[in-house]
């Protein structure tokens, strides 16, 4: 995760490094800036440009901004770069002596709330949520989403959905994979009904009049692509495969491939492209991977790459499964397979 966090006095400085420190040591990328004429003297990094310069910045590459200020200032800053709530970042306010700690903005998917509760204990202060299903205590959706790295697809019925909770209705759940744990009891398991949710690889699974698609990122493909394959090759492969499955591409979550292709320039811009990582393993972790069902190998791509099918172990090794979900498949240079990372829904 990746923070900034901004004082404009030295105590609010204080607080920007101590959050700075606590961050840090969890394994974030946090950073600590000071706003005014004595910055330099706070032991923070120096904001010299405009605030409204600086913060359109942070805003665009940052996963949450901590204003340790007046709100006032906060959201001055922020409101000309407010989007949506599914692309803008946590934004917290907390005031400079540390009694309260504001979600400010992006409470649910942006994952503000939990930080705000989290920044609070560090700082023994107060956390101010402000979000209707947390004031009651009621199943969120988006929150559900967020914390258990779902692909949410529409924000208008995730709103809707809230609502008829907080409506002290229920809405419908279907899951294809295994529930753990007690289900929320705003939610029903069932397959039919006027509103409800659809836990699922399949975007076209439609249980419900209104169903809102959460979609586990948790394919995994291998692929083999010959020296020069395009971004755009690799791109119409994975979609025919995809479709023949009836998978999401947003249930990818990863891609794998052998260590020579570290740097094959298409396979590198498609991950980019779409944000997926990549991974990559040297022949000797490849050869060790093992399939229930065997391997389609190759004498020529042995020859290549030292080992005889590199699509479906890579899959295997990233996924750490021993079946596949789908075998290679190949066309114009690229192979791609799939395997299907563990995965049951906890509530």
């Amino acid at each position: 995760m990746k923070l900034a966090v901004i004082g404009f006095t030295r105590s609010g400085c204080t607080y920007a490094k101590r959050i700075e420190k606590a961050m840090r040591e969890k394994g974030n990328d946090c950073t600590a800036w000071g706003k005014g004429s004595k910055a330099e003297d706070w032991e923070v990094c120096p904001v010299k440009e405009p605030l409204k310069d600086w913060t359109g910045e942070q805003f665009l590459t940052q996963d949450a901004l901590i204003f340790v200020g007046a709100t006032g200032i906060a959201v001055r800053a922020i409101a000309p770069f407010v989007k949506s709530k599914s692309t803008d970042p946590a934004v917290l306010c907390m005031d400079e002596q540390g009694r309260y700690v504001i979600s400010l903005l992006s409470g649910h998917l942006g994952g503000a709330n939990e930080l705000a509760t989290e920044i609070a204990r560090l700082c023994q202060a107060t956390p101010v949520i402000t979000t209707a299903t947390d004031l009651n205590g009621r199943f969120s959706v988006d929150s559900f989403a967020k914390r258990e790295h779902l692909y949410l697809d529409s924000l208008s019925l995730a709103k809707k959905i809230s609502a008829e909770i907080l409506e002290h209705g229920k809405v419908g759940l279907h899951s294809d994979f295994e529930i753990t744990g007690p289900v929320p009891q705003e939610l029903s398991i069932k397959d039919e009904g006027d509103l409800g949710i659809s836990i699922s690889l399949n975007q076209g699974c439609n249980p419900f009049f209104e169903t809102l698609h959460l979609v586990p990122r948790i394919l995994v493909l291998g692929i083999g692509c010959k020296k020069g394959a395009s971004r755009e090759q690799i791109e119409s492969l994975v979609r025919k495969v995809m479709d023949d499955k009836g998978f999401s591409m947003y249930g990818i979550g990863k891609v794998a491939s052998i260590d020579l292709k570290r740097e094959e320039e298409g396979l590198v811009s498609f991950c980019r492209e779409y944000g997926f990582s990549f991974h990559t393993y040297s022949r000797q972790e490849l050869e060790a991977v093992s399939c229930e069902d065997g391997f389609s190998e190759s004498e020529f791509v042995k020859n290549v790459t030292g080992v005889g099918n590199v699509c479906e172990r890579s899959a295997l090794r990233a996924s750490g499964q021993t079946r596949l979900l789908q075998k290679k498949v190949a066309e114009n240079g690229v192979t791609i397979a799939v395997a299907l990372e563990d995965y049951q829904v906890q509530f």
